[in-house]
């Protein structure tokens, strides 16, 4: 299986390319600074990076910039920020990622805890994320030529000790637990699902 990961060098990204990597899948890594480089945010670079790299079987999108802000302090333009940089971006990598994948591949985005668990500071990235979660099921009931759309939702990751604090009570999640995730969403049968780790 040939699979694009776009946010390849993140947290999250470089987790998800050596868990496919170990199972024998052939890598294709896009990030805006290395690998096949891509701004997200610009439709123009992401159909860029669709005719560099052709056709795929899977899609990874491990990536999404939101404002960490007290509700109080939060302003149109930072929910703004949160939904073009997290939201939009990954909505619009499906859109042209649906013509570009092979029969029966999928697509799979990232979302995050703060769907479901609310912290300090976490109401830009709450939106975002939640939105992305409703557009799943919807996406992947009308997505073309048996592709899956799914997305991975993790908690807070081990790798990540700097984001600890903000996460009060929370388990951190393992990169291996991660990993599962995703292999379960790119290989496995299921489509629609928000996966939860």
């Amino acid at each position: 299986m040939r699979a694009l990961v776009i946010g390849a060098t993140g947290n999250i990204g470089k987790v998800v390319a050596a868990a496919l990597e170990d199972r024998g899948h052939e890598v294709v890594r896009a990030s805006r600074s290395s690998g096949h480089a891509v701004d997200v945010t610009d439709p123009e670079s992401i159909r860029f990076l669709f005719d560099a790299v052709g056709e795929v079987d899977a899609v990874v999108v491990a990536l999404g910039s939101v404002p960490f802000k007290p509700v109080t302090e939060l302003t149109r333009g930072d929910y703004a920020a949160g939904l073009t940089g997290k939201t939009l971006a990954q909505l619009e990598v499906v859109r042209q990622a649906l013509s570009r994948v092979r029969d029966g591949g999928s697509v799979t985005l990232t979302t995050g805890v703060l769907t479901r668990e609310p912290i300090a500071t976490g109401a830009a990235a709450a939106a975002a994320n939640g939105a992305l979660e409703a557009f799943v099921p919807t996406a992947a009931a009308e997505a073309p030529r048996g592709v899956r759309v799914n997305a991975v939702s993790p908690n807070v990751l081990e790798n990540s000790p700097h984001y600890h604090p903000l996460f009060v009570g929370q388990r951190p999640v393992a990169d291996e637990e991660v990993g599962r995730a995703y292999v379960l969403a790119v290989e496995g049968i299921v489509s629609g699902r928000v996966i939860e780790v």
